[in-house]
């Protein structure tokens, strides 16, 4: 189910203090990129992913694939920098605002 506009404010507000734990370079995005940001939402469920200048395609377009391979939604991309959300299925740590 995509995010509400309420929803993606929230995980914004959560993810500004975080910093990247994922770049995205020359190489795109990749499987083992994706294993890579898999485990992090496993772990975090909020995560912030740089995506560098050499990086074959535009940020939305990456982003965007980043979010379908990984089953993620994408709470916000600006700049370099995509937010992504996958809420866990067992023990969620993040509570989001309910949807109307």
């Amino acid at each position: 189910m995509p995010l509400t506009g309420k929803q993606r404010r929230h995980l914004r507000a959560l993810g500004h203090a975080l910093d990247p734990v994922l770049t995205i370079g020359a190489g795109g995005v990749t499987d083992a990129v994706v294993r890579e940001l898999q485990g992090a939402l496993h772990a975090h469920e909020l995560v912030k992913v740089r995506m560098l200048r050499t990086a074959p395609a535009q940020r939305a377009e990456t982003a965007a694939e980043l979010g379908r391979r990984a089953g993620a939604e994408i709470a916000q991309v600006l700049g370099r920098t995509a937010l992504l959300f996958k809420a866990r299925l067992k023990d969620p740590s993040i509570k989001l605002p309910p949807a109307p």
